[in-house]
């Protein structure tokens, strides 16, 4: 995929987000400034190090960005991904490879794709992977052959299929697979899916692209050897207004049941999901629908919005995003991308840029309108020491410290409860056609409520200079209740606001309030927090730099700013011990 930085003002028009000039090679957008001579109250602390994750995947250093080809073969986990050996800015891309056998702790190995033959001399981008019959991994991934940008498909296949890691990996000369005709934008044709197989024995790939504004999936099928494709005679879905897709997936979800399917299966009780990631807005969106195998076309159920307002995977920092099927557990895999909301300037002094979620098990929720996303169960064996809060009251304005562990570095689940929906406060109408983060911003966690706001305080100093909320707060309107989710980085840092990005992310949260409870799951990762609300039916990915918050001088705080009185009915944090990662 191609690299634009985001904008401090995320929701102006669509001609507005692609004015962008050129900064040391990456394509920044006009409204970002660079100070070269920002001082920094962390100026004694090595900058490589201060904002650097314990437990989320990032190389030693250098920019990393799209998750590419992951899969689980003879029980090894394998990430490529997007990786600069040279720098920490988009430029000079391979395929860098590590290999994993829990998804948390990784080794590293030699990149098993880079430019190197006429079909991708001027760059190796994003693409997936697929098992053939014979148990016969292959990747596909996007080349671009000239320096007007011109994209290709081509394909790589294991040197040697005994190296339990597949180190090393060939690009036959029989490249590219597939090449745009003329009614596709040459320059907009990239990140081929994860094949599947119909049920007429016939391979099919999406390949994402745009035409007229309106971004679609182009369908191509192969006979069984994977060899020779054809463009099908329509997309397999598109949507007006919406410009480039960008790494489309396109899956199987099971109805009521949490276990994963193979990309190929199309059996009963099930849906579909297309995500693909908006290059206009950076945001990963999808639709649950139907596959119509007969028309080879997708139709997004009625319930599932088809656009820039429909669902995200993420609402906060989160790009690029692929998921795999993991036969060993049975279960569906989401990886995805963390960018950099600092300048280019600091990224190029820490040495290093990017960082990959945690990934995710993902599920059709039962009510079978949204995916369901949770931290994979092997996170937990780096949960250490334990702190626990039960039966806490939190009246209007009060807040309470949570001590003992390394809040610079936790897991904290905690669960809310209230005895009243009576304090909601009315929904605006002016806010209909808002974003949920445009009415974050408007009422943020030190705005007073009825129905919160109440949460964490995430990353916080000690007397509240720096700190990331992540909360809750509940509106009425009309005869039903809307529940707001918000993490915002506005205070996350003293550091100048106009030379990094720190925007109110947020989004409503589909929950049934019956019982009176919302639970949050925070991963805290010195520049990271990774939010799961309400069990995981909502998730918000901030990137954060505080100067005084930082190692044992950070703190976390719960806390309630609304004038119904919360309950923490149980906390539970951990001390999160380091990745192996490099």
């Amino acid at each position: 995929m191609e690299i634009l930085r985001r904008s401090s003002s995320l929701w102006v028009l669509p001609i507005l987000l692609l004015c962008f000039f050129i900064n040391n090679g990456v394509f920044v957008d006009a409204s970002h400034k660079a100070y070269m001579h920002l001082q920094s109250t962390t100026s004694h602390v090595d900058a490589s190090k201060v904002h650097r994750t314990g437990y989320h995947f990032q190389p030693p250093k250098n920019w990393i960005n799209d998750p590419n080809g992951p899969m689980y073969y003879n029980g090894v986990y394998h990430l490529f991904y997007q990786y600069n050996p040279k720098g920490a800015i988009w430029g000079n891309i391979v395929w860098a490879h590590s290999v994993s056998k829990d998804l948390i702790n990784w080794i590293p190995l030699e990149p098993a794709i880079y430019p190197s033959k006429v079909f991708d001399k001027y760059g190796t981008w994003s693409g997936s992977a697929t098992i053939l019959p014979g148990n016969k991994p292959v990747i596909l991934y996007t080349g671009i052959v000239d320096a007007n940008k011109t994209q290709v498909q081509n394909y790589a296949i294991p040197a040697n299929m005994s190296d339990p890691y597949l180190r090393k990996w060939i690009k036959p000369d029989n490249n590219p697979l597939i090449v745009a005709d003329k009614t596709i934008n040459k320059s907009q044709f990239r990140d081929p899916t994860t094949a599947w197989m119909g049920r007429d024995g016939n391979w099919r790939i999406l390949v994402g692209s745009v035409r007229n504004h309106r971004g679609k999936v182009i369908m191509y099928k192969s006979n069984k050897n994977f060899m020779k494709w054809t463009k099908a005679k329509h997309p397999l879905h598109s949507a007006p207004g919406t410009g480039n897709w960008e790494c489309p997936d396109f899956f199987p979800v099971l109805l009521k049941n949490k276990n994963g399917l193979d990309t190929s299966y199309n059996g009963k009780d099930i849906k579909h999901v297309l995500k693909v990631s908006f290059d206009v807005t950076r945001f990963d969106h999808y639709t649950i629908g139907t596959y119509d195998t007969k028309k080879d076309k997708y139709f997004p159920d009625n319930t599932s919005v088809d656009g820039w307002k429909g669902l995200r995977l993420d609402y906060g920092n989160y790009y690029a995003s692929k998921t795999f099927f993991d036969s060993g557990k049975n279960r569906r895999i989401l990886l995805g991308w963390a960018n950099e909301s600092d300048t280019v300037d600091n990224d190029a002094r820490k040495g290093w840029a990017g960082v990959h979620p945690i990934p995710r098990k993902i599920w059709l929720d039962p009510s079978g309108k949204q995916l369901v996303q949770w931290p994979v169960q092997e996170l937990e064996t780096l949960r250490k020491k334990k702190v626990q809060l039960n039966n806490k009251k939190l009246n209007k304005g009060k807040k309470v410290e949570i001590k003992g562990i390394t809040v610079a570095q936790a897991d904290v689940e905690v669960i809310f409860s209230f005895t009243s929906l009576d304090k909601a406060e009315p929904f605006d109408p002016s806010w209909a056609d808002l974003y949920a983060q445009d009415v974050c911003a408007i009422k943020g966690s030190t705005v007073q409520g009825g129905l919160g706001p109440f949460g964490l305080l995430t990353l916080a100093s000690k007397n509240l200079e720096e700190y990331t909320p992540v909360s809750f707060r509940i509106f009425k309107a009309h005869d039903k209740y809307k529940v707001l989710m918000c993490s915002d980085a506005s205070r996350s840092s003293l550091k100048n606001e106009t030379t990094m990005y720190k925007p109110s992310f947020a989004g409503y949260v589909d929950v049934d309030l019956a019982d009176k409870k919302l639970s949050l799951r925070s991963l805290i990762d010195h520049s990271v927090v990774e939010s799961f609300g309400a069990g995981g039916k909502i998730c918000i990915t901030s990137r954060v730099y505080p100067t005084l918050a930082i190692f044992d001088k950070a703190h976390l705080f719960a806390f309630n700013n609304g004038a119904e009185r919360i309950t923490i009915e149980t906390l539970n944090a951990w001390s999160m011990a380091n990745a192996k990662l490099h």
